[in-house]
């Protein structure tokens, strides 16, 4: 899949734009009765509303941190799985062999051997990110509306295509029935592989060592597939997030009232020496300054809510776990001489699509 280069302010402002017309509505609406119905008691002094928006930033910092390390673990176990994979060619490139078998294979049978391991490993990788990419009720991009609306414009190959027929290129029939008869997918696919590790073992292809250090390869395997389904299966704490986007929307609805007095308060000021229409009703520029202020707020807030859920393939926040494994892909079919035919082009980095 596709990961896009960098944000520009357009996609943002598309990525926000209900809330725009919310902030607009928003900072309006008190502006209108305070100058045009003459309610001059509407407005609030500026020194409460500028310290609950200070606590706020206090606040959506730490949520924002707490989000940050989240994908962080997140892109380092699937560095790890970088790791491990290259490290597993390797071995099944070094071990299989006929060094203490009592038959001798041929390097035809032995390459097809090697590649079953690889395209095994391949399968578990597809079953894991197909795993992480499930949604849940609290990863917003499969709730918020505006993340949904901006979701159409991404292409994802686990919301487009479906496990079965990804996995018909790396299982064998038998092996597709096995996994897809169990609740953990990818789980199973480390049960095959550990059960093929046995069978050469029993068939003389590797020994004790060799069988060992396989199974090592085996258990790194599992420790990160289990890395990676706590951050899934485990959200950032609901009462810190919900409490945070109540504090901001309470801090937005606040913001107009208090910024009213003041700009009225400088055009006052400005009348006495520049009266004109402009300085007059100074007081409507407090509507643009509102706007910005909110939106800024949502903005930090929204990006802290995407960046919870790395693997949620929204908003590209997350980590490209669909392009990585691609990636590697590529790089361990190589190690084992497959055919340059056979193995798929990387996903272009390019486009502005998927992740």
């Amino acid at each position: 899949m596709y990961i896009r280069k960098q944000y520009h302010l357009t996609t943002v402002i598309s990525w926000t734009k209900r809330y725009i017309l919310i902030f607009l509505m928003l900072s309006t609406i008190p502006v209108i009765f305070y100058e045009l119905a003459d309610w001059k008691w509407l407005q609030l002094p500026w020194l409460p509303i500028g310290l609950i928006g200070t606590a706020l930033a206090f606040i959506s910092g730490f949520k924002n941190n707490a989000a940050y390390d989240r994908l962080w673990e997140a892109r380092k176990i699937y560095g790890g799985i970088v790791n491990t994979s290259r490290t597993l060619a390797t071995m099944v490139n070094d071990f299989i062999t006929n060094e203490f078998t009592t038959k001798e294979y041929t390097e035809e049978e032995l390459s097809t051997i090697r590649k079953q391991i690889i395209m095994r490993h391949i399968g578990w990788m597809t079953a894991l990110r197909y795993s992480l990419r499930e949604p849940k009720p609290w990863e917003s991009s499969f709730d918020n509306k505006s993340d949904r609306e901006f979701m159409k414009s991404i292409e994802v190959d686990e919301y487009k295509y479906s496990l079965e027929n990804q996995l018909k290129t790396y299982l064998s029939n038998a092996e597709i029935e096995e996994v897809l008869s169990k609740t953990n997918k990818q789980t199973a696919c480390l049960k095959l592989q550990s059960n093929h590790f046995k069978n050469l073992k029993l068939n003389g292809l590797i020994e004790d060592f060799r069988h060992m250090e396989f199974k090592n390869s085996i258990e790194e395997l599992f420790s990160l597939q289990g890395k990676a389904e706590r951050i899934k299966n485990f959200p950032y704490p609901r009462q810190f997030a919900t409490l945070n986007t109540i504090f901001v929307w309470i801090f937005i609805i606040l913001i107009p009232f208090g910024l009213m007095n003041e700009f009225e308060s400088i055009g006052n000021v400005l009348v006495e020496n520049y009266s004109n229409a402009i300085t007059q009703n100074f007081v409507w520029i407090s509507i643009p300054f509102s706007m910005i202020i909110s939106w800024i707020f949502m903005l930090m807030e929204r990006v802290g809510d995407t960046s919870e859920n790395p693997f949620d393939g929204g908003m590209n926040n997350g980590v490209p776990i669909t392009t990585m494994s691609r990636g590697i892909e590529i790089d361990i079919r190589e190690m084992i001489d497959d055919k340059l035919s056979d193995i798929p082009k990387p996903y272009p980095l390019s486009k502005d699509s998927q992740m």
